[in-house]
């Protein structure tokens, strides 16, 4: 009796000692969200994420393999909002699970915290994919994913209090290389500001407040929406009395409006990852950004050089955006060419720039 008693004893106490190591359970909804669990937990948490960068978040088939998985989970980290209202609230249903239910410490809903943009003042389905907390796709600012990760840190703290100064360690060694490159990006992104796009989808408010980019036009015509012959070429219409330098999308939209654009008003059509996995450089959400600010960077040089032969005459107030651009891609080596001075219709002056492959745009001095 005396050794079965302790033969209990040290298998209740392996028991208990397994189930203080387990990793903790998190279901990502997004990309972005596991990789900033991941990034906040280390070797603690074990993550599985539901979708990748090249699906539509607001159309995702509730199957029985998610199902399971948010069965078995302690957390739930999504970006709510709405934006999985047509799956997620079946995956809860049907998993059982207690502990992530919406109100339950397990639910975590990343819109919570931080700023939203384009919140609707009426609701009607007629105005396409509305959200009625606002635009819910705001791991496109860094400094929302800043604000998230705070959040996080200590939600995670409090549901495995066992492990709460390891998260706590972990999001201040996060935090403070993620506001070193957040600086990084905005210094390489200064030539951006002010410039004028065409979105595909109206998925990057948050990035052009970032960034302070200025939207023009969008190709949908409402909110997920496919664009008609019609609506593009009232686009492309739009275009000549209001200038854009290039179109973006999402790494999951389809190309051929954008690239249709692209073609016909000649600019640059950029696809941003816009969430991890949504290019190849895209592996975490560092390189997410790195890839971001590269792409629009590029694309911005190129609609300098797109198919143009000859001098191209800038105003001065283009002259620092057109320098920084080439700068910040590819160093100071534009070919510098004399070709005379002329006066734009206000009486300034502009200077003539000529075009060299591989040097984007030289300015004559």
């Amino acid at each position: 009796m005396k050794s079965f008693i302790q033969f209990l004893s040290l298998a209740v106490f392996f028991m208990v000692s397994q189930a203080s190591h387990a990793a903790l359970n998190v279901f990502a909804c997004e990309p972005e969200w596991g990789a900033l669990v991941q990034e906040l937990g280390g070797d603690k948490v074990t993550v599985f994420t539901a979708t990748n960068a090249m699906q539509d978040v607001h159309h995702i088939e509730a199957k029985p393999s998610l199902v399971a998985q948010l069965r078995k989970a302690d957390m739930l980290v999504c970006t709510g909002t709405e934006l999985e209202i047509g799956w997620l609230p079946v995956l809860l249903r049907q998993s059982g699970n207690i502990n992530v239910q919406p109100g339950k410490p397990g639910n975590f809903e990343a819109a919570h915290f931080v700023r939203m943009l384009e919140v609707p003042s009426r609701l009607d389905r007629a105005e396409g994919d509305v959200h009625p907390g606002g635009n819910p796709h705001i791991q496109t600012d860094p400094r929302n994913i800043a604000k998230v990760g705070e959040a996080l840190a200590q939600r995670l703290a409090e549901i495995d209090a066992t492990n709460a100064a390891f998260y706590q360690g972990r999001h201040k060694d996060f935090s403070q290389r993620w506001l070193d490159a957040v600086k990084r990006w905005e210094s390489q992104a200064a030539p951006l500001k002010g410039m004028s796009i065409v979105v595909q989808h109206k998925g990057f408010p948050y990035l052009e407040d970032w960034l302070g980019l200025k939207e023009v036009a969008a190709l949908e015509p409402k909110p997920g929406v496919e664009p008609s012959g019609t609506h593009l070429a009232e686009v492309l219409a739009q275009l000549q009395r209001q200038p854009a330098r290039m179109v973006i999308r999402a790494a999951y939209n389809s190309d051929r409006p954008s690239q249709w654009l692209s073609e016909k008003a000649k600019i640059p059509a950029v696809a941003l990852p816009y969430t991890v996995g949504g290019s190849e450089r895209a592996k975490d959400l560092f390189s997410l950004f790195d890839d971001t600010v590269q792409r629009l960077l590029e694309a911005a040089n190129a609609k300098v050089q797109s198919g143009i032969s000859g001098p191209v005459y800038a105003s001065n107030s283009d002259m620092a955006a057109i320098v920084a651009i080439n700068r910040a891609l590819r160093g100071d080596r534009s070919v510098m060419e004399q070709l005379g001075r002329r006066r734009d219709s206000k009486g300034c002056e502009v200077q003539p720039l000529t075009l060299t492959a591989g040097h984007g745009a030289g300015i004559a001095s």
